[in-house]
């Protein structure tokens, strides 16, 4: 494999860096910095894991994924996508299972790399991206119910139906001072950007209501609304790299969850590259930013760290406070590293409404209501894709989701594929446009006895049936059947199996076949598979006009 083709951004960055390109790598650096904080603090609580650990997920990885990635603006961390994916992973596996799975589904996304699958990633139907995108943000918004109003509920279902008929049982409950919290949560983070597009939304709610929080107990005795210390064991040591033990029977049964890992992140990834890529007027390399993505997360996993993957929102904030360059990514990460040093004691007085007023906002923000709403007045094909995988995301999880939706999607694509092939019997005469800037037109005459077939497009699955139905509908047998082949570009093992038969059959019936005007390409994969044993080569023929002369040479013959 050429090196070049896995080269990371940050080499050819540094041959040309100056003090101006610091200067507004490290502002954009600082500020991506302070708003990925209480994101990774909110996605590390939803996904069932301490605080310190979404913290510890966008230091390492978002490290690893500026120095190594194929973007010169992607930033790494923990996002909304795989809270979902994760808690289930936990409540199955338990911690050290979702070590394991994110230790393979690095090893996946390196392997996608190297296999230089990035570009292909790219083309999973938009349906899928948008359905199980919408799933999870549904899903993350009814997670957070329970802390946005401060609902007592000993245990919450898993299930989502039965999470929301646990939600509206326990309504009566909800703290008032709890849903104040949540809700002006909310309120904040939406207003913000009016009044400053620079100062993140969420870390001035966090701001505020934790010292609101603060005034009230002190000073009003309201001792109801819950924070994170009162949760967790908030900490800011740096925890000791622990490599999990795995065994082959561990690594079976967490294949399908660290491929689902593998799979969203770099379908997330990659289409936050693709969008900073309009933005920034550059390229990334898909298959760099792929291993890159398989580091980290074989990286972040080993200091106790969760998935992570390019997020849209965060690189968004780093192009749009002037980062450039992968500098700025790898200045976000040292701005957590000393905000954990030095002041992650202070996140345990923050409660746990105002965290779910910024994923609800989150999950608002993921939802793309207007893309969900825009797909319907689609095709039913896409609308049918879009709602199984939507549907299937919320009710089960999104393996199941991401599963079912890529084989639908793949069955649809087939039946369009096949469409498009067109299998069509010519009669009587040939229109042959040798050159039509000319008006050269040659007119063949089809002899008696012989049947003409031309094949429009691949030849494959679907192809050999539209032989069988325009051949059952004429009652004669001729003496020879010429296929055209000119507008084949290629055949695959299906098609030249139905192509087998179709000769083996006729050639029961006494008829020969001749093909016509059959590309280099065909030509090969026809001969590779010992076709040409059953029709001989000298019913080959490179022309039409070849072809004719050749089916008067069999019919003078029988």
């Amino acid at each position: 494999m050429k090196t070049f083709d896995l080269k990371p951004q940050l080499f050819d960055t540094l041959k040309s860096y100056n003090k101006k390109n610091f200067m507004s790598d490290l502002m954009a650096g600082i500020i991506v910095g302070i708003v990925a904080l209480p994101l990774a603090i909110a996605f590390g609580i939803a996904s069932g894991v301490t605080p310190e650990k979404g913290i510890i997920t966008a230091i390492v990885a978002g490290f690893l994924v500026s120095l190594l990635g194929g973007s010169k603006v992607q930033i790494g961390g923990p996002t909304g996508a795989f809270i979902v994916i994760i808690y289930g992973i936990i409540q199955k596996y338990g911690i050290e299972g979702l070590t394991i799975a994110t230790i393979m589904a690095g090893v996946f996304l390196i392997l996608f790399g190297l296999l230089k699958l990035g570009t292909i990633i790219k083309y999973i139907p938009y349906p899928i991206v948008v359905g199980f995108t919408s799933g999870i943000a549904v899903t993350i918004f009814t997670t957070q119910i329970k802390d946005l109003f401060g609902l007592t509920i000993d245990s919450v279902p898993s299930d989502f139906v039965e999470k929301w008929i646990c939600y509206i049982q326990h309504f009566s409950t909800a703290d008032l001072w709890c849903s104040l919290v949540g809700v002006l949560s909310v309120i904040i983070i939406a207003i913000t950007p009016k009044f400053s597009k620079k100062i993140p939304g969420s870390l001035v709610a966090i701001i505020v209501m934790t010292i609101a929080a603060l005034l009230l107990k002190q000073y009003a005795g309201i001792t109801s609304i819950e924070t994170i210390g009162d949760r967790f064991n908030v900490s800011n040591a740096i925890p000791d790299v622990q490599v999990p033990v795995m065994t082959w029977e561990t690594i079976k049964s967490l294949v399908a969850p660290a491929m689902t890992i593998a799979v969203l992140g770099a379908i997330e990834s990659l289409l936050s590259a693709t969008v900073a890529d309009g933005v920034i007027g550059d390229h990334h390399n898909s298959n760099t930013e792929l291993v890159a993505q398989g580091v980290a997360n074989l990286a972040s996993p080993l200091f106790g760290g969760i998935p992570a993957t390019g997020a849209i929102a965060r690189t968004m904030t780093n192009i749009n406070n002037g980062g450039r360059t992968p500098i700025a990514g790898i200045i976000h990460a040292v701005v957590l590293l000393l905000i954990f040093l030095f002041f992650m004691p202070l996140a345990k007085y923050i409660p746990m409404a105002c965290l779910a007023g910024v994923l609800v906002i989150v999950s608002y923000g993921m939802c793309g209501w207007r893309s969900f709403v825009a797909l319907m007045k689609n095709p039913k094909s896409d609308v049918t894709v879009l709602l199984i995988t939507f549907f299937l995301t919320i009710i089960f999880d999104l393996t199941v989701a991401i599963e079912v939706g890529l084989i639908i999607a793949c069955l649809l694509f087939m039946k369009r594929m096949s469409e498009t092939t067109d299998v069509k019997v010519i009669m009587d005469e040939i229109n042959e446009e040798s050159d039509i800037s000319k008006g050269n037109i040659e007119h063949l005459t089809i002899p008696e006895g012989v049947e003409v077939y031309e094949i429009n497009g691949p030849y494959f699955f679907g192809a050999g049936n539209k032989f069988e139905e325009i051949m059952a509908s004429f009652g004669d047998r001729p003496k020879v059947r010429i296929i055209r082949m000119r507008k084949v570009p290629f055949v695959d093992s299906t098609g030249i199996h139905n192509l087998t038969n179709l000769c083996e059959m006729s050639k029961n019936e006494g008829i020969t076949i001749v093909l016509s005007g059959v590309s280099e390409k065909v030509h090969a994969q026809l001969q590779k598979a010992r076709f040409y044993d059953i029709l001989g080569e000298e019913n080959i023929c490179s022309h039409i006009n070849l072809a004719l002369e050749r089916a008067k040479e069999i019919v003078s013959k029988k």
